[in-house]
This record gives structure tokens, C-alpha cells and sequence, in this order.
């Protein structure tokens, strides 16, 4: 309150700024923890995910902070800030989205992906975010989600072939995984009007 006794309004980040924040904060965190991972005698990339394993399973919440090195981290750097911030300002479920792809791929990776492999790195993200978008598209049919899905393809649509076996030192499962987690994220979360006019099309 100032001295005058009207109460001073608070100021506070534009809205999408402050939706945005989250995916800076995560990036910070992968940059933070790659410099730590290149010290000496220090080696975080171990807790990567190594399926069907106990220990492996830390690697389901690590595994999108770790990279094998700093060109590793600076390729998917600028995919998950581009795609994260679209999630962040379009449909305010930056986190629901994260933890859904990281969880549901992660755990599909520990479950099938090859043994004796150790998958890291938040590529996995990057693809959950990317078919997040485009089926939050298709599924809203709102203009700017559309638009948004579109562009998308436009910008990344040449990473589909990430999802095919074959290619060597590449976790194809983890982005074939992350994929269909942000699918399935964007069914469990589209708005509820859409809900509705999808039960309504399967009644009639």
C-alpha cells in the first residue's frame, strides 16, 4: 500500500510471458547439468534410461536432461523451446504435456527398447511435443491450433523418419514412444466442448 493509502497494483509478467517461463527454466536445467556432466570423473549420463532394468527407471524422469554432449543438447535445443512455447501459450498445459510424454514414452522405452542400450536426451520430449500439437489441432478444430498444427508440420514434419529402427546411436524408440505419448496426452486433454461434440457424433 503507498504512503497515500491507495493500494499500488502489483505488477506481473504478461500472461504469455509467464506461461512461457517454464520451458526456459527446463532448458537451464539440461545446460546446467551437461556442463556438471563434462567435469571430470563425472559421468550423469549413466542414469540414463536402460530398460528393463531397476536402476533404469531413474531414467524415466533424468533421461530428458541428459545429453550425449554439447552438439547433442544445442540440436534439440531450439526444437523444445519453439515447440514448448507454442504448448505453453496456445494451451496453457505445458506441464501436463511434459510429464505425460515423459512418463508414458519413457516407460514405453524402459519396456521394449533393446538391452544393454541407455537412451538419453529430451528428443523424446521434442517429438511428444510436436504430435501433441498437431492432434490438439485436429482434435480443438479452433483457428489458431489449426494454424499452429500446420506450421508445425510445415517446420518439422522431416522428423518422422526418427521414428524408424535402423539408425544407428539414434533412440528411435524413444522418439517413436514420445510420439504417441503426446497423442495421447492431446486425446486425454482436449477441451471439454470437443468432448462433447464428439459423444454427440457417435449417439447420432
Amino acid at each position: 500500500m503507498s504512503s497515500s493509502g491507495h493500494v499500488t497494483p502489483r505488477r506481473e509478467l504478461p500472461s504469455t510471458v509467464a506461461a512461457a517461463v517454464p520451458v526456459f527454466v527446463l532448458v537451464l536445467v539440461m545446460w546446467a547439468q551437461e556442463i556438471v556432466d563434462s567435469l571430470p570423473n563425472v559421468d550423469l549420463d549413466q542414469y540414463g534410461i536402460r530398460p528393463r532394468t531397476d536402476e533404469g527407471l531413474v531414467g524415466i524422469a533424468a533421461a530428458p536432461f541428459l545429453h550425449g554432449g554439447f552438439d547433442h543438447l544445442m540440436a534439440n535445443t531450439g526444437a523444445f523451446l519453439v515447440l514448448g512455447v507454442l504448448i505453453a501459450v496456445t494451451t496453457r498445459r505445458f506441464w501436463w504435456v511434459t510429464v505425460g510424454v515423459a512418463v508414458l514414452g519413457g516407460f514405453a522405452t524402459w519396456l521394449v527398447a533393446g538391452a544393454n542400450t541407455v537412451h538419453i536426451g529430451a528428443s523424446g520430449l521434442v517429438y511428444g511435443y510436436a504430435a501433441f500439437l498437431v492432434a490438439w489441432g485436429v482434435l480443438s478444430r479452433r483457428v489458431l491450433s489449426v494454424v499452429v498444427a500446420v506450421v508445425v508440420v510445415l517446420m518439422y514434419g522431416g522428423i518422422v523418419v526418427g521414428v524408424l529402427p535402423g539408425q544407428p546411436g539414434i533412440s528411435w524408440q524413444g522418439h517413436l514412444f514420445g510420439a504417441l505419448a503426446g497423442v495421447v496426452m492431446a486425446v486425454v486433454l482436449r477441451p471439454a466442448d470437443t468432448r462433447r461434440r464428439t459423444t454427440q457424433q457417435h449417439l447420432g
